[in-house]
């Protein structure tokens, strides 16, 4: 029998519930995949918490990596017995399972070179990380960047990406141990947000300019600080709300602040295209193969210990990436 975590409420995590499920075979366009380690997002957490409404039940996460066991009707892309990975949104959620019925669309197939944790630890991350490097500005050697949580799995990933390009990488942390992390993986300059003044910091480490692009993944908390540490008609990239939504603002704000330009990604849009999805996916498997980006998986747990990583999750104990080992 298969085992998944499963919701029937929203709420904190533990409305989460680790139970049988039966899977079945797949029906046209879907396959059958077993699960060796699954991805856990701080996505997951907005599901799980009702920011993102879905259908009750449901199942939980939206990564993974493991081996096709059955092909339904109409697949082509991957065989019996391919190992692959995929991530998503909706039409991946309740990737926290030993085995399911999946999409066969999302489907990643998994070069050699690139281990099932390592695959469910950065395909969400790594592709986010891929977007927001190849394709949400035009980078020059040199440029600033200002990372958010620069700590967490996505932020360690874009630090080495952009150490690749060229890029003066300043990381914002809560603690010294994060601090350490954050430089040991690219990181020029770091900030203790929890006792310096973000946006004043990166003025004194860019002579009074500004940083060129800011992405924040944190949102309420940091919203005006980031905006504060732009360069003249400079980007804001929103790319999460780890402390809430972004309250509505008055876009004169952005005027006010330099001609800045703020944008609100979601990695769907830019993995939509399959072509783009092979050609991003095809990029990080390379960089991470050849060792010029590290992946860390930081944390294991194992699926009946979804609550406690949850917990773990939201308050902040947790650095690089978390996978669930099956």
């Amino acid at each position: 029998m298969a085992k998944a975590v499963r919701m029937y409420e929203t709420g904190g995590p533990e409305v989460l519930r680790y139970e049988d499920v039966e899977v079945g075979e797949p029906g046209p366009g879907q396959v059958r995949v077993r699960h060796v380690a699954v991805g856990l997002n701080y996505a997951d957490t907005y599901f799980r918490n009702g920011t993102y409404p879905v259908p009750l039940p449901a199942g939980m996460g939206v990564e993974a990596s493991g081996v096709v066991q059955a092909v339904g009707a109409g697949v082509t892309h991957v065989a019996l017995g391919d190992r692959v990975t995929y991530t998503g949104f909706l039409n991946t959620l309740g990737a926290y399972s030993t085995e399911r019925l999946v999409p066969a669309a999302p489907l990643i197939r998994l070069p050699e070179s690139i281990g099932f944790e390592t695959a469910a630890a950065m395909t969400m991350r790594g592709l986010t990380s891929a977007y927001l490097m190849r394709r949400i500005h035009a980078f020059e050697p040199g440029d600033t960047i200002l990372l958010h949580a620069a700590a967490g799995g996505v932020g360690l990933i874009v630090s080495q990406w952009a150490r690749l390009l060229g890029l003066n990488v300043i990381g914002t942390v809560s603690t010294e141990a994060k601090a350490d992390v954050a430089r040991a993986h690219g990181c020029d300059h770091v900030i203790n947000y929890s006792r310096e003044d973000v946006a004043r910091r990166v003025r004194d480490i860019t002579d009074g300019v500004g940083a060129d692009v800011v992405f924040d993944s944190v949102g309420k908390d940091t919203f005006m600080s980031s905006l504060n540490a732009l360069k003249r008609r400079g980007l804001l990239v929103c790319v999460g709300t780890a402390s809430g939504p972004i309250p509505p603002f008055d876009p004169v704000l952005l005027a006010m602040k330099g001609s800045v330009y703020l944008t609100r990604p979601a990695l769907a849009d830019y993995i939509a295209d399959p072509a783009e999805k092979a050609t991003l996916a095809r990029e990080l498997f390379d960089h991470v193969a050849a060792g010029r980006i590290r992946i860390g998986i930081n944390q294991r747990y194992a699926l009946e210990d979804a609550v406690l990583a949850h917990r773990d999750l939201e308050s902040r104990k947790t650095t690089g990436s978390s996978i669930f080992v099956i």
